[in-house]
C-alpha cells in the first residue's frame, strides 16, 4: 500500500497533496472527503484508497478497480464562486490529467465530454465532481479522480470499453509518480482558472477533444436524442445539432456513434 510518505515525497505541487489521508479499503474517496470538507478540511486535502467497496462513477454508476494496480482518490477544493463553476470544473480537471497522462506516458490521451479520459477510443480514467453549495455559492468541491493505471485484465461486461496505461503502452508504470503528476497539473490549472477565469479551459479542452462533427447519443432523464456535435458554450455546455435544431446540454451520458474523422 501507497503512504502518506510515499506519495508526498518529492511532490512539487504546494497546496494540492499537503494533506493526504491513505486507506487500504474504503467505501468511498468522494464520501470521506465530503465529510472532511464539512469539517474544514483545507483545500487540497486528498482521501487516497487502494481499494473502494463502494467506489462511484457519474450517474450513479459503480467504479471498479483492482487493488494496488490503480489510482482512485478525491482532493478537496474551494473554489468560492457562483454555482456556475460546476459545469466548468470537469473540463478543467480533464485538460489537467490528460497533460499529465500524456506527460509521464507519452500515450496520446484524448477528452470525452463530459468527464471521460480515452486512450485508443477506450477509457482509461474518470472524473466525478460533487459540489457542496450554501445558497447560490459553492461551499465546497470534491473531485474525484479514477485512473486506470496497470490493470491489466477487467470484468467481460467493460472489457472492450476499458483500458489501462500499461495496456496502452505495454509496460507498466510508478503509479506514486504519476499521482504526484496529476496533483501538479491539477494545481497549475487550477491556480490558473482562480486567477484568469474560466475562459481558457473550454478551448483547451476543445484542443484535446475529438468530439466536434462526431454524431452522438446524449442519454439524459430517460430521454435519448442523437445529433452531431457543434462544440461547447463558454459554461461548457454541450452545443448538438439535432434535426436541425441547437441543443444544449449541461449533462447527459453520451455514446458516440460515428466519429468525425470516420466521416469524411
Amino acid at each position: 500500500m501507497a503512504t502518506e510518505g510515499e506519495l508526498r515525497n518529492g511532490l512539487k505541487a504546494r497546496v494540492f497533496g499537503s494533506k493526504i489521508y491513505t486507506f487500504d479499503t474504503i467505501d468511498s474517496t468522494n464520501n470521506c472527503a465530503r465529510v472532511l470538507a464539512g469539517c474544514w478540511a483545507p483545500e487540497g486535502t486528498v482521501v487516497f484508497a487502494e481499494q473502494q467497496t463502494a467506489g462511484k462513477g457519474r450517474l450513479g454508476r459503480s467504479w471498479f478497480a483492482n487493488p494496488r494496480e490503480n489510482l482512485t482518490f478525491s482532493i478537496i477544493l474551494r473554489p468560492m464562486g457562483a454555482a456556475e463553476t460546476l459545469n466548468v470544473l470537469p473540463l478543467c480537471v480533464g485538460v489537467a490529467l490528460a497533460e499529465a497522462i500524456e506527460r509521464s506516458t507519452g500515450l496520446e490521451v484524448v477528452c470525452k465530454w463530459p468527464n471521460d479520459i480515452l486512450i485508443d477510443g477506450k477509457k482509461a480514467a474518470g472524473i466525478l465532481i460533487e459540489g457542496s453549495l450554501r445558497e447560490s455559492t459553492i461551499d465546497f468541491v470534491v473531485v474525484g479522480i479514477g485512473l486506470n493505471v496497470n490493470q491489466q485484465t477487467f470484468a467481460p461486461e467493460i472489457a472492450s470499453k476499458a483500458t489501462s496505461l500499461a495496456l496502452a503502452a505495454g509496460r507498466e508504470f510508478d503509479r506514486v509518480r504519476i499521482f504526484q503528476d496529476i496533483l501538479s497539473s491539477l494545481e497549475r490549472h487550477y491556480r490558473r482558472v482562480r486567477q484568469k477565469g474560466f475562459d481558457e479551459i473550454v478551448p483547451l479542452w476543445m484542443s484535446k477533444s475529438r468530439m466536434v462533427g462526431s454524431r452522438i447519443a446524449v442519454s439524459q432523464n430517460g430521454t435519448v436524442l442523437t445529433g452531431t456535435v457543434k462544440g461547447l458554450t463558454s459554461h461548457g455546455e454541450l452545443l448538438l445539432d439535432h434535426d436541425g435544431e441547437e441543443r444544449a446540454f449541461l449533462a447527459g451520458d453520451v455514446t458516440i456513434l460515428e466519429h468525425a474523422f470516420m466521416s469524411h
